[in-house]
């Protein structure tokens, strides 16, 4: 672009979206108020648009009139300070597709009740500890061995391992946050590269589960709190953070952020959240703050 505008909006095609995004794009700039050109930042795939007005709100919106029901996701945010220099991410259906106390509770043959409550938790509907002890109570008496079974069924959610190279390779700051177990969260920050972990310690008692976790247990203020630590011992402010999670403990972090992005959100979670990733992988995380695909590490 050949000035900075006050306001940039990122549109980023969805699996399947690629052949419809410029279609998109050319739709989405003759709505906005003055025509822009649009910056590819990877060609077919995800570009930015200039936006004039000062009103990221109306513009957003005119955006996904204009797309309708594409699988495109648009963020609008301001130019400066766009690229963050703090990373702090939820680990389950975020950096991982799973969500591990449902891929346990296979092991007594409860698991659609626990998908159920996880589900409720996640979208703010039941407390967040109340869910987390009921569910692992009801692991109790399971050999430890089964934690090692578990977190061999772990999937990286698509575009995680380029989101992370490409971070560190920036020289950003990352954690790695969650109301999941230390078992799994340490497991994949170190096949990531993150660079902290702050995650919930199951009970171990004779070899096997006991049925409760060690105090303190990590739920949103803890996650938020390590958005806020992290920043203070890096010397940047919170506009210089990026956060990113998809339920209901998350938002604290989110709403704190510089960018707070819900990835692939609850319901709840992405209608209360400022910015939101619907559709794309991880590296629309990348792609929001103006990284180029020739910057992206490839993994």
């Amino acid at each position: 672009m050949n000035s900075d505008p006050a306001l940039v909006m990122t549109v980023i095609a969805g699996p399947g979206a690629e052949a419809h995004v410029e279609a998109c794009v050319a739709a989405i700039a003759a709505a906005l108020p003055a025509r822009a050109a649009p910056d590819w930042l990877a060609a077919g795939r995800a570009c930015d648009l200039a936006v004039e007005g000062g009103d990221a709100t109306a513009a957003e919106a005119a955006a996904r009139r204009a797309i309708g029901g594409a699988a495109i996701d648009v963020l609008v945010q301001p130019v400066a300070g766009r690229r963050k220099r703090v990373f702090v991410a939820d680990l389950e259906a975020t950096m991982i597709e799973n969500e591990m106390l449902d891929e346990l509770a296979d092991f007594v043959g409860r698991r659609p009740d626990v998908v159920e409550i996880t589900r409720r938790a996640m979208n703010g509907e039941i407390d967040f500890a109340v869910a987390l002890a009921e569910r692992v109570a009801l692991l109790k008496g399971l050999p430890a061995a089964v934690l090692e079974e578990a977190a061999g069924r772990i999937r990286l959610m698509p575009g995680a391992r380029a989101l992370l190279a490409t971070l560190r390779a920036a020289g950003v700051r990352t954690a790695l946050v969650t109301g999941g177990f230390t078992v799994f969260a340490e497991r994949v920050a170190a096949e990531l590269g993150f660079d902290e972990v702050v995650a919930n310690r199951l009970d171990i008692a004779d070899g096997r589960i006991a049925g409760t976790i060690a105090a303190p247990v990590v739920e949103g203020e803890a996650k938020l709190e390590t958005l806020v630590t992290l920043a203070q011992r890096c010397g940047v402010p919170l506009s210089a953070t990026l956060a990113v999670g998809d339920g209901a403990n998350d938002l604290p972090m989110l709403e704190a952020a510089g960018l707070g992005i819900a990835f692939h959100a609850k319901p709840a979670v992405a209608a209360r959240s400022r910015w939101r990733i619907d559709h794309a992988d991880l590296t629309a995380l990348l792609y929001t703050q103006g990284y180029r695909e020739s910057e992206i590490v490839a993994v």
